[in-house]
């Protein structure tokens, strides 16, 4: 992290993360926790529980959203007003008929989140899609279909230029 003030906006600056559940194996926890990592930007070195340093997360294919077991028909969400006898609930089953598979995610990943200011902030960073078709298609990064830097032409060409020393061999 910098040590100047002011020097910081590279390292604060957010990414755009593309997870497809169409074609990811993960249940619904393991997906949520992974999501609310990089939402809180756990997942970078300038990581602050008081900051809010997370990156954004487009969520596709919500339609196919799985479970292990027999959640689907036996978990169950509550809501409460507050009044006597409001207690109202609705199975994960029904809840995906009615609101589809983003708003189980969106739940599942709101439980994961510190209960502090900053949750509905990181939570407006979620972006879920029943289909595959979303508006983010520009802010999504992708490098040559890999997320690796090193397929770049700028460092192949730095990586020519400086001479290849081999540690067996001292230098004079």
């Amino acid at each position: 992290m910098s040590q100047f003030v002011g020097k910081t906006r590279l390292a604060y600056s957010r990414t755009w993360h593309h997870l497809n559940l169409t074609t990811d194996p993960r249940p619904l926890g393991r997906l949520a926790s992974q999501i609310a990592i990089v939402l809180m930007g756990k997942h970078k070195p300038i990581y602050d529980p008081s900051s809010d340093c997370g990156d954004y997360v487009i969520a596709t294919g919500c339609h196919d959203l799985h479970t292990t077991g027999k959640k689907m028909q036996q978990k169950k969400y509550y809501r409460h007003t507050t009044r006597p006898g409001s207690l109202k609930e609705i199975t994960m089953e029904r809840l995906m008929a009615k609101w589809g598979g983003g708003e189980i995610l969106r739940r599942a990943v709101r439980g994961m989140l510190p209960k502090n200011r900053l949750r509905d902030d990181r939570m407006a960073r979620l972006k879920c899609f029943e289909g595959q078709a979303h508006p983010y298609k520009d802010n999504v990064l992708k490098l040559e279909d890999s997320a690796s830097i090193t397929r770049l032409p700028e460092v192949h060409a730095a990586f020519e230029q400086t001479p290849a020393t081999s540690p067996a061999q001292p230098q004079a």
